[in-house]
This record gives structure tokens, C-alpha cells and sequence, in this order.
């Protein structure tokens, strides 16, 4: 699984502001990453995008420049804190080269997109532990992910506590 003689792996690691990709992040650390170095974690965050609000809501509210200012605040302190978060956790690991990706769009989307155009050898994902019906309502990342990546998925799933 190695990209190129001697460079060790790119390992593509999906991270949100949720326990599972904490877990999966962890998990990998701790039992895929080489401890004698050499591997590339790239941690890759998917940013909801801005919603298109009109100018005026249905109770007739006008949505003005600093409303929709702070709505985007907020989507950036999210994300800076999933992706921060993770960072911490790799911190123990100094063998370990760390880089981050940040885009906007559907997590299916972005998540596998990055694998594909930083050609990762494995792509690391928490699972949400979705029941049936909530996977037919809002799709799994995990299940979209391991059917149209290019490289190989590894789901990590939380044990139940």
C-alpha cells in the first residue's frame, strides 16, 4: 500500500465535529499508522455549504448582510473546531506528518473526492451506527464512500458502551 518507494502511506482520515470520527481518528493512530514513521495523515473536514436563504423568510423577516455574516461565523468556528480537535489527537504522534484539507459540499462528496485527488492509499471514517430508516433518510457517508472511492475504506465503528 505504499505510494512510492520508501515514502510511506497517505492516509486520508475523515474527520467532523462528532465522537465517531474522534474514535476512527484514534483507532487509526493507534493501529494502522506506522510507529516507525513515514506516513502522511491528511485530514480531510467537509464544510456544509452556505444555505441560499431568500431575502425574506416566510414570517416576512428580512435576512440582512449580518445575519448571513454570522450563520458563516459560525460554520468556520465548526469547523475549525472538528479539525483542531483532531489535530490535538494527533499530536501524540510526532512520526506522523499531519495535513489538513477543508472544502465546502456534501461530506459524500468531498470526502471521496479527497482521497481520490491526494491519491490516498486508505481512506479512515467513523460510522454513525445508523439504523435502516436513518440511513435511507440521510444516506451514510461511510456506505457512499466505500462504494465509489477509488481506494480502499476502512469504516471504524464505536463499540457500544
Amino acid at each position: 500500500m505504499a505510494s512510492a518507494a520508501g515514502s510511506g502511506r497517505r492516509i486520508v482520515v475523515a474527520v467532523d465535529e462528532g465522537e465517531e470520527s474522534a474514535y476512527a481518528l484514534t483507532w487509526c493512530l493507534a493501529n494502522v499508522v506506522s510507529p516507525a514513521g513515514g506516513d502522511t495523515l491528511v485530514l480531510v473536514h467537509a464544510r456544509r455549504p452556505r444555505p441560499v436563504y431568500a431575502a425574506m423568510d416566510s414570517a416576512g423577516y428580512m435576512m440582512t448582510s449580518d445575519v448571513l455574516a454570522s450563520v458563516e461565523r459560525h460554520a468556520n468556528a465548526v469547523s475549525a473546531a472538528a479539525v483542531d480537535k483532531a489535530k490535538r489527537l494527533c499530536a501524540d504522534h510526532p512520526h506522523v506528518k499531519v495535513e489538513t484539507l477543508v472544502e465546502s459540499g456534501d461530506p459524500r462528496d468531498v470526502v471521496c473526492d479527497a482521497a481520490e485527488k491526494l491519491a490516498a492509499d486508505l481512506l479512515v471514517m467513523g460510522s454513525h451506527g445508523y439504523g435502516f430508516i436513518q440511513r435511507a433518510f440521510l444516506g451514510s457517508v461511510s456506505n457512499h464512500c466505500a462504494q465509489n472511492c477509488k481506494c480502499p475504506v476502512l469504516v471504524v465503528k464505536r463499540p457500544k458502551e
